[in-house]
């Protein structure tokens, strides 16, 4: 079973990783407003690999004061700048907690990347993996290390099982198999469905707020 790591005063670091399409960027536009509406500060950096595109479709969003996204270019493999030097990642949720102090939360998009990503404990208090039926209901079964050692395994775009013949109980079943235990839960925001859930495991499991 996987533990909390962080409840202390201060930023939580949240990593919010998975593969191109999963629906990483949709979980951070639900998250932010479902966060604000609990009393949280919250900030966000974007990884991408030579663009800033994530970063400027949040900021334009409306949903959160646009110098509270930062974007980290990687210039290489996402997976790079999360694992194996974490360090503009690292600078950038420095540079906004010195901004803004009273952040009580950063939420770090990874880049589109594969089952293997993983977030260096260095760079993160707890991360979140992002999988979406429309890939497929044998994801789960794929063991990717994303899907085994993330703190937290979100199933995305619920709504899409019918059309594309994903087996949603058979998705969760194989994800609580191969997960031994590390939670599991299900999303779909297109309407927020599940978001609310997730903001409270994270409260509970990493996050301090006054």
């Amino acid at each position: 079973m996987t533990g909390p790591r962080r409840k202390l005063p201060g930023v939580a670091r949240i990593g919010i990783g998975g593969p191109v399409g999963s629906g990483k960027t949709a979980l951070v536009e639900r998250l932010i407003p479902a966060m604000k509406a609990r009393n949280l500060e919250v900030g966000v950096v974007a990884n991408d690999i030579v663009t800033q595109e994530d970063a400027e479709r949040i900021k334009r969003s409306g949903l959160i004061d646009p110098a509270r996204v930062l974007a980290v270019e990687t210039g290489a493999c996402p997976h790079t700048a999360i694992r194996e030097d974490p360090t503009l990642n690292i600078q950038a949720v420095e540079s906004l907690v010195e901004t803004f102090p009273e952040l009580d939360v950063v939420l770090i998009e990874s880049g589109g990347d594969n089952l293997a990503s993983t977030f260096s404990l260095e760079l993160v208090d707890y991360w979140l993996f992002v999988i979406d039926t429309a890939g497929g209901d044998d994801i789960p079964r794929k063991r990717g290390l994303g899907i085994l050692r993330s703190d937290l395994l979100v199933i995305n775009k619920t709504d899409l099982a019918p059309f594309v013949g994903a087996n949603i109980d058979l998705m969760v079943e194989d994800a609580n198999e191969v997960r031994r235990g590390r939670p599991v839960m299900l999303t779909n925001c297109k309407t927020g469905e599940g978001v609310a859930a997730i903001v409270d495991r994270l409260v509970e499991d990493v996050i301090f707020a006054a």
